[in-house]
């Protein structure tokens, strides 16, 4: 498939069921690029899309607020590992209200696909597990419209932060060099 060509979710569910499972028996979908960029939509209507069971993960709910350190760390340990090895996984959601992880489990069942869609969810350490890293990208006004729009104008000097954090992180993870499809999210 050529990265640069505008792709429909029915082009990533052939890509998607023509590739061989590398988490155990379920094939895992990385939706990754930076916040505002249209991932949670993306992955939505890819879900929608695939035939069989298919789990979404959202990295929203792993992150300890607004930052990255841990997140890839407790996705792969509390879903990856044990979805690899054919046994359900369960990770604490974050509770952006609270600001805090919660109590109880979120269970992950071993489905055919599992998609995890957020910053981070294609980094180099997933790599050994992930049948398709999809980077999805927008123009950065667009980006920060989208996010101010959805969590309030008061936000953005978290947001503006975050941007800075994600970008050193893509550009250390050569993310976006590695994905195997580039995907417009501003259209």
């Amino acid at each position: 498939m050529d990265r640069r060509r505008p792709v429909s979710p029915a082009d990533l569910v052939q890509r998607v069921l023509a590739a061989p499972p590398r988490l155990g028996r379920t094939r895992l979908v990385c939706v990754d690029g930076p916040a505002g960029s249209g991932k949670t939509t993306l992955a939505g209507r890819l879900a929608d899309a695939l035939p069989g069971e298919v789990t979404v993960v959202h990295m929203d709910d792993l992150y300890a607020g607004w930052a990255l350190t841990g997140a890839v760390a407790r996705l792969s340990s509390g879903v990856l590992r044990p979805v690899s090895e054919g046994r359900p996984g369960s990770f604490h959601r974050y509770d952006w209200s609270a600001a805090r992880f919660s109590s109880g489990a979120t269970p992950v069942p071993v489905p055919a696909v599992l998609v995890v869609e957020g910053c981070a969810s294609a980094s180099r350490a997933v790599d050994p597990w992930a049948t398709l890293r999809i980077w999805v990208e927008a123009p950065a006004a667009l980006r920060l419209a989208r996010g101010l729009a959805r969590d309030g104008a008061d936000l953005a000097p978290e947001w503006h932060r975050w941007q800075r954090l994600e970008a050193a992180h893509f550009a250390a993870d050569g993310t976006r060099d590695r994905a195997d499809v580039v995907v417009d999210g501003g259209a």
